[in-house]
């Protein structure tokens, strides 16, 4: 591949945007809603989907939102007025599964964001927020990404929970500066 950066950026910009696009506000409505009146928020993605989950996360918090990854040592158990938003972005891992399940016994929400909402997880989940982004299990069929291995769904990710921040605050009334009060000083 003979490209410079400045092309490849350009291919991929457009990838990324050609996907956020075609974002159902709708759903990003419903989950502006849901994440509101959350009590907590609790997020889980595996590989680099669960990595923009836990970058969500600390934005969540940095909002004032009580935020937790699963895993972490300090996660409290899930509960009634909680949410698990989980990312499935193929339609099915079986840990998601399983941590769908026990939220859902234990009365809490459940979000999933996916490329697949006909899948599994997303079916069992409240509320879905489709990403229609290629991932890893459908990148040697069809078109395919510039973009390699499913990285196309996670640069999407990346955005859309950037853009999803900046909606939720000016909908809560959460200014720059109060979310700025709440980073870390122990860097």
């Amino acid at each position: 591949m003979s490209m410079t950066i400045k092309e490849m950026n350009a291919k991929a910009v457009a990838e990324l945007t050609d996907v956020i696009n075609q974002i159902d506000p709708v759903q990003v409505d419903a989950l502006i809603e849901c994440l509101a009146k959350a009590n907590r928020v609790i997020v889980y993605g595996v590989g680099r989907e669960g990595l923009m989950l836990r970058a969500l996360a600390m934005r969540l918090f940095h909002m004032g939102l009580d935020a937790h990854v699963v895993g972490d040592m300090t996660t409290p158990p899930v509960d009634k007025g909680d949410v698990l938003m989980v990312s499935a972005g193929p339609g099915y891992f079986s840990t998601v599964a399983a941590l769908m399940g026990v939220a859902h016994s234990a009365g809490a929400r459940t979000i999933c964001f996916t490329a697949q909402p006909e899948e599994k997880v997303p079916r069992s989940a409240d509320l879905v927020v489709v990403l229609p982004a290629q991932t890893m299990a459908d990148d040697t069929t069809g078109p395919t990404s510039f973009l390699p291995m499913g990285s196309l769904y996670e640069g999407v990710q990346y955005l859309f929970f950037e853009y999803l921040v900046l909606l939720l605050g000016d909908h809560m009334g959460i200014t720059p500066e109060q979310m700025r009060a709440n980073h870390t000083n122990l860097e």
